[in-house]
């Protein structure tokens, strides 16, 4: 890439946004587009323009996001929103920090240094680069002396900052937990790994008899874990018919006009996907659906909880405290019964793999790792060949026949800035799913959890296969016949590379961060979709808000996207220090739009009270200690004698996460006691705490405790009614 195309890319960008952001302002002023652009305040009852103010400067979005503090977003979003800017607002400053040094010191150092032969920092032409960056330094020369203590300086200003807002979210964490507030999942434990049923016994009083023999004082009741697969089709189908009678009936409302009083009486076919088969009245035939999968829901129900109970429970105390304490007791002799943990929110529990025993979970999650390493290995192969082919010289050596295009000048340009970037972008969009589903496999029980466990997932993709992959598949497309000679030269060719890949990773980022906050402001394609499912679609008010509905922000990828952008301006941060302002950039204009997003647009799906930092603090340092290695592998290259200096940091990173493990992880992994002792406001009534863990596919507006006969025993019974 040439310094044209490099400046066209970052000014095309840079155009783009602007006009994304100009859009954004003329069309969150539209009353229509509210539920697009204030769906979070609409929802909690808030008026969309904050004090009721409706003629807004465009800009004003920008000084609601700064003047809001971090309770304004943990009450709008939840605690694990406040996390993620924390994570957002340390990043910023730990580049902040290290580019005041670094720019002003090592850049001249680069630009000075006339001796020797020159290694370009950049493929293609772009000489002006590599003037400024390390690759300019002559071989042994004493310059280098200055880019091994900036390696230091990153290091220490990362520590400093790491442990500073560790210490910060395990206080925001502390603060949540000891609210007055009572929680249902604050008073509750997921039992797992039941022995087998005694003769004579039930499920529930085998359970019931166990807890109240440990905690007699506090034991409330217990909910056994049931087998809810055929319950849950019955449920979905139920409500997925009422959803149709809701829409006929607005049909059939609409129908009626002043000409034509009665109206019309909607139709459908009851074959395929209603086009094939016999001819009904669609009002009076979705009566008769749900009158007979009532029925049919209630008998299932009782079917279920008389005769599907699994080897796992929900075991709730009425004091949590001793909740707990008990969530974090070893309560049997052996690794693989009675296996307790602290309950989530009741949303958040993966029924179906609260029945997965103890040798199954580990098996399950080897497995799964070795379809993951296998995954990553075999992703790396088309990564690796996007990035050789998708640069505009391969692929006119790949397709002769688009010479003609390429010729075209402006064509040439913008294919130059934007063709290698688009398409690793849209390839690893095709990801997370897969990840999310191999994580739930390994019989994860909570949503939240898994979510952490795809992220994880997908940032070892993301760093081995874009970082790594396109780094390396570049080096081996270009030097693959230099190597086929003489394959000694493979790692000192890597190394001396590495730095040729750093304009696509400028672009990369500038295209992430103008391009792609651009969009997140603006939301077109949200708002497009909701005013084409309105028109044309939407018929009900349920409908109508399913259209809106915004999600939440998404961690399992966002989180490892910005982890990308981490690792690859620490990587680059001494070898070409001009990344760093891109970087400082991304996470800026990160901070400022997605405030804005936290506090008007996203609905957080669950609360884990920011159990994700300690996974963020991990892929920081993960991505700090790859910088380091690095770092010693090019001052190897660049043949400086004083290399083995830098051996101590990687040793300082892993002893500095070790420390902090140690220090602050325990309080993310079970609710410390002093937490849990706070008073409460009220004491909580604990037969609501009990019916808000009954699954949707299980609860009815008739329900009663004897609906529950076989699932409560004697033993809860007694302790219910005390």
């Amino acid at each position: 890439m040439d310094f044209t195309s490099f400046l066209t890319s970052l000014g095309t960008s840079f155009v783009i946004f602007v006009v994304l952001m100009i859009l954004f302002a003329f069309l969150q002023s539209k009353p229509g587009n509210n539920v697009v652009y204030y769906p979070n305040r609409i929802l909690k009852g808030l008026d969309p323009f904050e004090n009721g103010v409706k003629t807004r400067n465009p800009f004003s979005w920008i000084k609601e996001a700064v003047s809001s503090s971090e309770r304004d977003v943990i009450a709008m979003s939840g605690v694990d929103t406040a996390v993620y800017f924390v994570f957002l607002s340390t990043v910023l400053s730990i580049l902040v920090l290290s580019g005041i040094i670094l720019l002003p010191v090592l850049l001249p150092v680069s630009v000075t240094d006339d001796g020797g032969k020159k290694r370009t920092t950049s493929k293609g032409t772009f000489n002006q680069l590599d003037q400024l960056s390390m690759g300019n330094i002559t071989a042994q020369s004493p310059r280098l002396w200055a880019f091994l203590i900036a390696c230091y300086w990153v290091s220490i200003v990362t520590f400093v900052l790491l442990w500073k807002a560790y210490k910060h979210v395990t206080l925001l964490r502390s603060e949540a937990l000891r609210s007055p507030d009572a929680k249902p999942e604050q008073f509750a434990v997921v039992v797992r790994d039941i022995p087998a049923v005694p003769e004579g016994h039930t499920r529930k009083e085998q359970v019931d008899t166990y807890f109240k023999a440990i905690y007699p004082e506090s034991f409330y009741r217990s909910m056994i874990i049931t087998d809810n697969k055929k319950v849950n089709k019955v449920w979905e189908e139920l409500e997925g018919y009422k959803k149709k009678l809701n829409r006929a009936e607005a049909v059939y409302a609409e129908s009626k006009t002043t000409a034509k009083p009665q109206g019309t009486r909607p139709t459908n076919k009851t074959g395929f996907l209603g086009l094939i088969g016999k001819k009904v009245d669609s009002i009076e035939y979705y009566n008769e659906k749900i009158n007979e999968l009532v029925a049919k829901l209630e008998s299932e129900q009782k079917v279920t909880l008389r005769e599907k109970q699994q080897n796992a429970a929900i075991v709730f105390f009425s004091n949590r405290v001793v909740a707990a304490s008990a969530a974090q007791s070893l309560h049997a002799q052996v690794v693989d019964h009675w296996s307790v943990f602290d309950s989530p929110e009741p949303s958040q529990l993966i029924w179906p793999n609260l029945k997965i025993n103890y040798f199954g979970r580990e098996l399950r999650q080897y497995v799964v790792y070795v379809i993951v390493a296998l995954t990553i290995f075999f992703y790396m192969i088309p990564i690796t060949f996007i990035s050789a082919v998708t640069t505009l010289n391969n692929l006119v050596k790949l397709l002769p026949f688009i010479k003609p295009i390429v010729r075209i000048k402006v064509l040439k340009t913008v294919l130059e800035a934007y063709l290698p970037q688009l398409a690793l972008i849209i390839f690893l969009a095709l990801l997370p799913k897969l990840l999310l589903f191999l994580s739930k496999l390994e019989g994860i029980p909570t949503e939240s959890h898994a979510i952490r466990a795809a992220a994880g997932k997908y940032y070892y993709f993301t760093v081995l296969n874009v970082f790594i992959g396109v780094t390396i598949g570049g080096t081996l497309f270009s030097t693959f016949k230099e190597i086929e000679k003489n394959p000694n030269k493979i790692v000192p060719l890597l190394a001396a590379s590495l730095p040729g890949n750093a304009t696509f990773f400028l672009t990369y980022v500038a295209l992430k961060f103008f391009v792609g906050y651009g969009l997140e402001l603006s939301r077109i394609v949200p708002l497009i979709i909701y005013h084409l499912k309105r028109k044309y679609l939407c018929k009900t008010e349920a409908e109508l808000k399913d259209a809106w509905s915004p999600g939440d922000l998404g961690y399992g990828t966002r989180v490892p996207n910005d982890m990308l952008i981490v690792t690859i301006v620490f990587c680059y941060s001494v070898i070409a220090p001009l990344i760093i302002p891109f970087g400082a950039l991304y996470f800026g204009l990160g901070w400022l739009v997605l405030r804005n997003q936290a506090i008007k647009v996203y609905v957080p799906s669950y609360e884990s009270y920011g159990r994700m930092w300690p996974h963020i603090h991990n892929r920081i340092l993960a991505s700090l200690i790859l910088y380091q290695v690095t770092m010693f592998g090019y001052f190897g290259v660049q043949k400086f004698y004083y290399a083995p200096l830098l051996i101590p940091l990687p040793i300082l990173s892993l002893l500095f996460g070790f420390v902090t493990a140690k220090k602050f992880y325990p309080a993310f992994q079970h609710p410390s006691l002093e937490v849990a002792a706070h008073s409460l406001k009220e004491v909580p009534n604990m037969d609501l705490v009990f019916r808000s863990f009954i699954p949707p596919s299980l609860s009815s507006e008739k329900i009663e405790d004897d609906q529950f006969e076989d699932a409560l025993s004697q033993v809860s019974r007694s302790a219910s009614s005390v």
